[in-house]
């Protein structure tokens, strides 16, 4: 996959994260064919870019509990 350019990128921050500045990823969605992951401590940083599709077998994934 060639990397999307994240200009509008709308980032955001799972629920569960609260406000105390811990260990927490962002999530844009709005771009076209990608979905991008990164740090919210460094938001500078690097970004990680899934399709649509790896993104949706990661979520299945997680909440079946595959992760451990």
């Amino acid at each position: 996959m060639d990397e999307v350019s994240l200009e509008g990128a709308i980032w955001h921050k799972a629920k569960a994260s609260g406000g105390n500045g811990g260990e927490c990823v962002e999530v844009a969605r709005n771009l076209p064919g990608v979905v991008a992951v990164r740090d919210s401590k460094n938001p500078a940083g690097p970004v990680l870019q899934f399709t649509p599709g790896e993104w949706a077998a990661f979520l299945a994934g997680a909440k079946s509990g595959e992760f451990g």
